[in-house]
């Protein structure tokens, strides 16, 4: 593949978690509550869900590939949770996981083996380091937000 083609692989809406869909663009949107879904306990506002919604949207058209974001409890070793949740989030090879669990005071980031070439440490560290000020100030969605924004600019320009 040339660098800036896009692969579009299809996805068989069937074989999807419960909560996840295929976007018209393409994408796979998903969510994952535990227990009984009630928005009144979300932790998060309407506007911040769609504000990185259309962040995701934005980074998979510039880049090709599929970003996904797990916030929870990583497990006793975070790391090996992080690949538990990549191994499970669809279109794995071709993904990239951002994981944080914030009890744990923890960031992971992981790619799959087709994107590897892609999104190296290099690329992952952006990430982090981008999220760390608005996590620091208690604004877990901006700094999520931050961390694609800068991750899919750097995949789409590995130039720079």
């Amino acid at each position: 593949m040339a660098s800036g083609e896009l692969a579009h692989r299809a996805v068989n809406e069937e074989d999807l978690p419960v909560g996840h869909v295929v976007t018209a663009s393409g994408r796979v949107s998903g969510v994952h509550q535990v227990g009984t879904p009630n928005p009144d306990l979300s932790p998060f506002a309407a506007d911040e869900l769609i504000q990185l919604d259309e962040t995701l949207i934005e980074a998979t058209r510039r880049t090709g590939i599929r970003f996904s974001i797990v916030v929870g409890d990583l497990g006793a070793d975070p790391a090996v949770g992080a690949e538990q949740a990549l191994a499970a989030a669809p279109e794995s090879a071709y993904s990239v996981l951002i994981a944080v669990s914030p009890n744990q005071r923890v960031i992971e980031i992981r790619s799959g083996r087709g994107i590897a070439h892609r999104v190296d440490d290099r690329i992952a560290q952006l990430g982090v380091t981008a999220a760390l000020s608005p996590f620091r100030d208690g604004d877990l969605i901006d700094g999520l937000v931050a961390a694609v924004r800068v991750m899919s600019a750097a995949i789409a320009s590995p130039s720079a």
